[in-house]
């Protein structure tokens, strides 16, 4: 499984702190102001370069690509399948955010064809995972009908169809990789009351495998810094509002104690 040693994570965290590394992002409109703000906090470098012409010779050069599919408009297909495409030539890490992917046609065809690909980590909720894979028709839109711990059969036949590891975000998020499956519960309910915050996910876990080569640890890496950042915004929030502003803030600044202290592997 990825290692789950606090030192080898935190020093995930501080790579990305410390080296700022440009993410291209191609995600959905209604997430991209957040998850511009989330790398910005996170000290990353965020690019909205989600065009055809420009996405694939972008992705050659960037840090890490991000792919989402939340709202897969003509031109924002073409540009994630020749990011993606420009992305595995270069070597460049990506990250495949599936995001509603199962019962609608558009976004679970250009999800599979890009998921062809051997994307660095898939990341998504668990019907989402279930649904890439083929297993069910999907959630509620972007909300998961299913547990995280349903979906692990569904990861690992996307693992052996070429992923590196898949993220499965839920009450305990489950990261698998070709070495086994860890669990890491935390996190907050007001993550599910601010549109985007599993993007915004997605482009951390971009931004880690930017500076690791073990994509399970960047995933867990990621999930970790928001799940422990989300339980410190909890706690300064008055309610949604005031949590999305404060969740930015906590990714941010919290520290090594902090983030230590937050760990939970079950």
């Amino acid at each position: 499984m990825a290692d789950t040693r606090p030192r080898t994570l935190l020093g995930v965290v501080q790579a990305v702190r410390e080296q700022g590394p440009l993410v291209q992002c191609i995600t959905n409109h209604v997430a991209s102001s957040l998850t511009a703000n989330t790398l910005l906090a996170a000290g990353a470098a965020p690019a909205m370069v989600d065009i055809r012409g420009e996405a694939a010779s972008f992705a050659s050069v960037a840090g890490a690509l991000l792919v989402n599919v939340g709202t897969p408009h003509a031109e924002q297909q073409d540009a994630a399948v020749e990011a993606a495409e420009a992305a595995v030539a270069a070597g460049t890490p990506w990250v495949l955010d599936p995001v509603a992917v199962g019962g609608l046609p558009v976004r679970t065809a250009l999800a599979r064809k890009v998921a062809a690909m051997s994307p660095t980590v898939v990341r998504g909720n668990a019907s989402e995972v279930l649904g890439l894979a083929g297993m069910t028709a999907g959630g509620r839109g972007v909300d998961s009908t299913d547990r995280a711990d349903t979906a692990v059969e569904a990861a690992r036949i996307l693992i052996a169809a070429g992923a590196a590891a898949v993220a499965i975000s839920g009450r305990v998020d489950v990261i698998v990789d070709g070495k086994g499956v860890s669990h890491l519960t935390g996190g907050h309910p007001l993550l599910t009351r601010v549109t985007g915050t599993g993007c915004a996910l997605g482009a951390l876990v971009a931004a880690c495998c930017a500076v690791t080569p073990d994509p399970g640890a960047a995933a867990l890496a990621a999930s970790w810094w928001m799940s422990a950042s989300a339980e410190v915004a909890a706690a300064r929030a008055t309610g949604p509002g005031s949590f999305a502003v404060a969740l930015l803030d906590a990714i941010a600044t919290i520290d090594e104690l902090e983030l230590t202290a937050r760990l939970r592997l079950p």
